[in-house]
């Protein structure tokens, strides 16, 4: 009892809760614990059942996601009062990443059933999560940009060193040639990037009209929520990782997949597309001229 009305007191302090009635702050206190863990301990891995929503009451949790070669993406770090592992929960999905604590930190494990009862009883704590969500796609196009500017700025910087590089390349494999009978190739072979061919509106229609291919809205969230072609699945460009990840990696690669979502200044659907060509999908099409098209047909789209 002493243990449920702890917990209680520690939701009153939670943003997420202050609609909730104090007893049935109550009532998830007794269904809920308390659990100290220690500094660099991982709380769950990526891939991971989801099965609890953690609120942090003291210390610091660092989320990040590793790639199959082992390569670490810091997403966030969580501080007391923060909370974290509803993306899982609320899709139904595995782990997108890893928890782990960077002291040692005390939670409120609230139980995944009792999650769902929370959400079912009072809906506007999934618009919390919502903006919080929306949040971290802005940040995301923030440091999307940020990346975009120092690969130009470094392209800029590095001509003078590449093109040293290119003729010492060259002069060494001159050389090796003279002293290696069967020879060598001077320059390595450059692959040209992949490229994606564009569909016509008729063309995309009529797969529309027969269920032959899955549509992607490439655009931020938010433009996806405004309006996007009925049925298209939403896979915006600085959260592909994990939303891939969630919604996409069961898909057959031969699937037909027809991308759109572009602005003025951004080709989102292009840069989706070569994404989803390296995650090893071969049949991807790019919509041309995109939503704007396809809503002046008199087309299905969603609001």
């Amino acid at each position: 009892m002493d243990s449920a009305i702890e917990i209680k007191n520690l939701l009153v302090r939670s943003h997420i809760f202050s609609n909730v009635p104090e007893e049935k702050l109550f009532e998830i206190g007794r269904v809920s614990h308390k659990k100290i863990i220690p500094s660099n301990a991982i709380i769950f891995s990526q891939g991971d059942t989801a099965d609890s929503f953690y609120i942090i009451n003291s210390g610091k949790v660092r989320i990040y996601r590793r790639s199959p070669e082992g390569i670490e993406t810091d997403l966030t770090v969580i501080r007391e009062g923060g909370y974290f592992g509803e993306l899982a929960l609320l899709t139904g999905k595995p782990r997108a990443g890893y928890a782990e604590t960077m002291e040692e930190t005390e939670l409120v494990v609230i139980p995944n059933y009792q999650f769902d009862r929370i959400l079912k009883e009072y809906p506007h704590i999934s618009s919390v999560f919502i903006n919080q969500l929306s949040s971290w796609i802005v940040q995301g196009d923030v440091k999307l940009e940020k990346e975009r500017e120092r690969q130009i700025w470094g392209q800029r910087i590095s001509v003078f060193d590449y093109i040293i590089i290119i003729g010492l390349s060259l002069f060494l494999g001159i050389g090796l040639n003279f002293t290696n009978p069967n020879g060598i190739q001077l320059m390595p072979q450059l692959s040209s990037p992949e490229t994606v061919s564009t569909v016509t509106l008729s063309y995309a229609i009529e797969k529309n009209r027969k269920g032959e291919a899955i549509f992607i809205d490439a655009m931020p969230v938010n433009f996806y929520n405004k309006e996007h072609i009925k049925g298209a699945l939403s896979l915006p460009l600085s959260l592909f990782e994990i939303m891939y990840m969630l919604h996409f990696s069961g898909i057959e690669k031969e699937k037909e997949l027809i991308v759109y979502g572009r602005t003025i200044s951004r080709h989102y659907d292009k840069d989706v597309a070569q994404k989803l060509v390296l995650n090893g999908h071969n049949n991807i099409k790019i919509l041309k001229d995109g939503l704007s098209a396809w809503k002046k047909n008199g087309n299905p789209f969603e609001p």
